[in-house]
């Protein structure tokens, strides 16, 4: 007998109580009922993105808990095992690799930039460690080890450019994040805008430090577009709409955006400043879906105030959620059977909609909202259901290719 099992029966006192029962439980499966299952989470709870990651924390509380309350998974509790990345892309590769290697997590649910996911991605595919991307992303990554339940282009931001061509003209001018999200994005963008019978006048990225919009507010009025599609991202280019306000322009160009309100943003800006606003997602507060309504009493039940709940730290819950309908489908944690259990079409009702793991891609069908910004509010303008990823769908089947490991990007 081994020293740690020594030490299991005695700090149980279980083995008298065992042969008492007249029955020998195999150890390994004694341990496997009692030990939790462990949930990894990198994500932004400091740092100029923690506006993002905080709430994205608090979500992953509140799914490990309602799960735990139910009963948990399996027999067995969950135990979450959160580090703060404080918007440190350096971090990301420390934390993942301590996950993996050293903390031994069963599953991750984390990163918030798409810079910050390839900084891990490989690092858990490697360990054969599942990881759940729950945020809205330029799409492409086709991964088996990956799943990504937040929204894609495809999904989102073309139906925003159709409507804003159709509402507003033909001519766009796309402000982008100067990272890999922006500037696949914009690509998508102008894809969407000339497959519409539009045209793309300019595109200008910025680093995510840029605070400072006046030449670009000047360019603009010089190139006169009928709008401006933003896909700016963070606290930083918060300024950008300020500015845009302060010069008049929201008064003279609309503007859509496929990034803002997914944090907040609306909440930061008066309504001056706000109003007006066109932007796309799977989910707002102002849903009167019975999912949302529960989901915002548990919410305000744990943390109180829900203003702050937003669009990705509701992908991060219903992430969780997903993963855990996938481990009761499959009965095991064993990765070949959650695996099969991914690839089986499994849905779930949550705050946002209807969910539910597209096989060959391992991305959601989700319900998409066209909202706009009023009062500080995301008011739903028109609703599309279940719409599928179809921008990953052309370049990406798991089921015929599941050693494919590389993110696509659409040719222009």
């Amino acid at each position: 007998m081994s020293n740690s099992r020594r030490h299991f029966l005695a700090s149980t006192g279980s083995a008298a109580g065992l042969t008492a029962l007249g029955s020998m439980i195999p150890f390994e499966l004694v341990l496997a009922q009692g030990a939790p299952i462990r949930l990894g989470s990198v994500l932004d709870n400091s740092g100029n993105l923690d506006a993002y990651g905080k709430p994205m924390v608090m979500a992953t509380q509140l799914a490990a808990e309602e799960i735990n309350a139910a009963g948990g998974l399996l027999g067995r509790k969950i135990e979450v095992k959160q580090y703060d990345t404080q918007s440190d892309i350096a971090l990301y590769t420390k934390f993942a690799q301590q996950l993996s290697r050293d903390d031994k997590v069963d599953v991750v649910h984390g990163g918030i930039t798409s810079a910050s996911r390839e900084a891990i991605r490989q690092t858990f595919k490697r360990a054969n460690t599942l990881y759940f991307y729950n945020v809205l992303y330029e799409g492409g990554v086709c991964d088996r080890n990956v799943v990504c339940t937040g929204t894609t282009p495809a999904q989102a931001v073309e139906p925003i450019v159709e409507i804003a061509l159709k509402q507003w003209g033909k001519s766009a001018y796309i402000l982008a994040a100067d990272y890999n999200y922006g500037q696949i994005t914009a690509k998508w963008l102008a894809h969407y805008i000339e497959k519409g019978g539009g045209k793309t006048l300019k595109t200008d990225f910025f680093p995510l430090d840029v605070a400072d919009f006046g030449s670009t507010i000047a360019k603009i009025q010089q190139e006169k577009p009928l709008f401006v599609v933003s896909a700016l991202v963070g606290g930083a280019h918060m300024s950008f709409y300020r500015q845009w306000a302060a010069s008049g322009m929201n008064k003279k160009i609309p503007l859509c955006s496929t990034t803002f309100g997914v944090g907040n943003e609306h909440l930061a800006l008066s309504p001056a400043e706000g109003d007006g606003i066109l932007i796309a997602g799977n989910y707002s507060q102002e849903s009167t879906e019975p999912a949302n309504k529960e989901f915002l009493a548990k919410w305000a039940k744990r943390f109180g105030d829900t203003k702050i709940v937003h669009e990705i730290a509701v992908s991060q819950y219903q992430g969780i959620l997903l993963w855990a309908a996938c481990v009761k489908k499959a009965g095991s944690l064993d990765r070949e059977k959650m695996l099969a259990a991914i690839e089986s079409g499994i849905s779930i009702q949550g705050p946002g909609g209807k969910i539910t793991l597209e096989p060959k891609t391992h991305h959601a069908t989700l319900d998409i909202k066209v909202m706009e910004v009023k009062g500080q509010k995301l008011t739903i303008k028109q609703e599309f259901k279940a719409r599928p990823p179809s921008d990953t769908l052309q370049f990406c089947d798991l089921k015929k290719n599941p050693a494919e490991n590389k993110q696509f990007e659409v040719k222009i």
